[in-house]
């Protein structure tokens, strides 16, 4: 059993009731984002978790069925958990399998917050780890330089994790190589037949390499042409959408130097804190990644950043940065992470 996950098994749990909360935003492309936050309530007290599932129909239909589950009782976190493989948490077709990970994650996250809130524990006391400064990187999908200049209006000093487009020229690669703070390129090859996913274009690959050589690329495509001119180039690979336990870590086509970690994916607090231990154990550097949180679960994978990967690029940028158009703060990088007294907040 992983050492962390030790640590937490056992927590005493009550759940008397949950209940579902939508959330919403309009992005700078126009495109609304929307989650739903699980609330779970027991001994006065109130644990959440984020579903970040992508399709806006999927969230409605979620909350349409309101608290439809039979979770009151007693219990460990760990035996609660384990309930859920009982539990039919995504009743309608999904086009990505990953999404009943990230449903699972939202109901074994408000767990863990109700858990130690019930408790009056902190994790950071629980996990014997302390929230240190967190280091982001903003991250963009980037079809010319405006965007960046934009953001660098704001910062001067920002970082970022850039998704390549073939649009990217020579002339766009060198402004980029000229900043000095593109720490990580997503080639998106590993989100196979997901809108998301980009076609094979090795002159992309090579104009990104020569330009940047040292950046980290992120999910490459395995096509062995692919694969062939990252390992003459010495590319420094990271895996990410395909990692939800270390067993997939372990399949990919080509050994990584980082992950990009995403809880969601993962979707059971026992695989993530898995995960952590074995990184750790190996040497494996980790980095934090985001699914375009809006309540709770943007906190909760800071926080986990700032216990586990503080120094890393990580993309878990604040809220302020998914619409330039709002009035939020933008606090530069590093941010300070407090953690709270009880819960997993």
């Amino acid at each position: 059993m992983s050492s962390l996950w030790r640590r937490v098994t056992d927590l005493p749990l009550q759940v008397d009731a949950y209940s579902l909360e939508g959330l919403q935003l309009e992005t700078n492309s126009g495109f609304q984002r929307q989650t739903t936050e699980v609330w779970l309530e027991g001994a006065e007290a109130t644990g959440r978790g984020e579903d970040v599932s992508w399709s806006a129909n999927a969230q409605i239909a979620f909350r349409r069925r309101g608290a439809s589950l039979p979770l009151a009782g007693h219990y460990t976190l760990g035996e609660f958990c384990a309930n859920l493989d009982c539990l039919d948490l995504y009743p309608e077709p999904v086009p990505d399998p990953s999404w009943r990970h990230y449903r699972r994650w939202a109901f074994e996250s408000a767990a863990l917050d109700l858990a130690l809130r019930q408790g009056d524990l902190g994790i950071e006391g629980v996990l014997g780890r302390h929230a240190t400064p967190l280091h982001f990187a903003v991250s963009l999908g980037l079809h010319d330089f405006a965007p960046i200049a934009e953001r660098l209006a704001i910062h001067p000093n920002m970082h970022f994790k850039l998704d390549a487009t073939p649009e990217w020229s020579n002339e766009l690669c060198a402004k980029l190589a000229a900043l000095g703070t593109v720490q990580i390129v997503d080639f998106k090859g590993a989100y196979v037949g997901m809108p998301v996913e980009t076609a094979v274009d090795l002159d992309l690959y090579r104009r990104v390499l020569e330009a940047l050589p040292d950046v980290i690329v992120e999910d490459p495509h395995s096509k062995p042409a692919v694969l062939q001119l990252l390992k003459e180039r010495g590319a420094r690979i990271a895996w990410d959408a395909p990692i939800h336990s270390m067993a997939d870590v372990d399949a990919m086509p080509a050994p990584a130097v980082a992950l990009n970690i995403k809880p969601s994916r993962f979707g059971r607090l026992q695989r993530l804190f898995e995960a952590y231990d074995c990184c750790t154990a190996r040497n494996l550097p980790m980095y934090g990644g985001g699914q375009f949180e809006l309540g709770v679960g943007r906190r909760q994978i800071q926080l986990l950043a700032s216990l586990f990967y503080p120094t890393s690029s990580n993309d878990v940028a604040p809220r302020g940065y998914h619409n330039l158009h709002v009035n939020e703060a933008r606090p530069a990088s590093p941010v300070a992470i407090e953690a709270a007294p009880s819960g997993f907040d």
